[in-house]
């Protein structure tokens, strides 16, 4: 029986596996779209959510036939658990994507501004928001706390960069009134789309510290667990 339940905790993890790495590539195409206004690329996107959807659905419904079937408990009852948290905190950053892939096909301008760009620090943040992603990916298949931990301070990278976008909007539409304001404003969205892709990925780091050493860090803040 025992050796049963690990057989299907280890097919759990592996599709799960399977669904972050596509909610990266999203992740990743729509980061490129935005920087680029690639509006084909962004297309590609929005029509791959339904992949992301879908994985979403399957695994929600493998994680209630565990629960039913074979009640696991300790270690195995964390995983099965963290696994339902992360599958909806994964399935929001492919929304994300989503939104950020939308926001390129309605950009009216043929380009961003580069040096509006560089202030923003709009590539930055996009980096590291894949590179969160990227190690939680690590995290869980190495079942390693200390690389999960990691993400806590990237984050504050991701919030430093989003409360300083709309000062540094408004301060550029200023000193060049014949943009489009609006297409500038709206570029506000993208960044709170990436902070809140941070924000998920902290719940993600949350729960596999949760899974492995059974600590509890949610509502604690963003603060590194050790």
């Amino acid at each position: 029986m025992v050796q049963k339940v690990e057989s299907e905790l280890d097919k759990l993890k592996k599709e799960t596996l399977d669904m972050w790495t596509l909610v990266y590539n999203q992740l990743q195409r729509a980061g490129e779209a935005v920087l680029t206004l690639d509006k084909d690329l962004a297309r590609q996107v929005i029509l791959r959510e339904r992949r992301v959807n879908a994985f979403e659905l399957k695994i929600d419904s493998d994680v209630e036939d565990m629960i039913a079937l074979f009640n696991p408990v300790a270690v195995h009852l964390r995983f099965t658990l963290a696994i339902l948290k992360i599958n909806t905190n994964l399935e929001r950053i492919g929304d994300f994507a989503e939104g950020i892939a939308r926001f390129v096909l309605d950009f009216k301008e043929p380009a961003l501004d580069p040096e509006l760009v560089k202030r923003l620090h709009m590539a930055e943040m996009l980096d590291t928001v894949e590179s969160m992603l990227k190690t939680l990916h690590e995290a869980l298949l190495k079942e390693s706390t200390d690389v999960a931990s990691k993400v806590f301070e990237m984050d504050s990278v991701v919030d430093d960069i989003n409360w300083n976008a709309p000062s540094i909007l408004v301060e550029f539409i200023k000193e060049n009134p014949d943009s489009n304001a609006l297409d500038a404003l709206r570029l506000s969205g993208i960044f709170r789309k990436l902070e809140r892709v941070g924000d998920h990925c902290t719940n993600i780091a949350e729960e596999i510290i949760f899974y492995l050493d059974a600590k509890v860090l949610k509502h604690q803040g963003k603060i590194n667990p050790e």
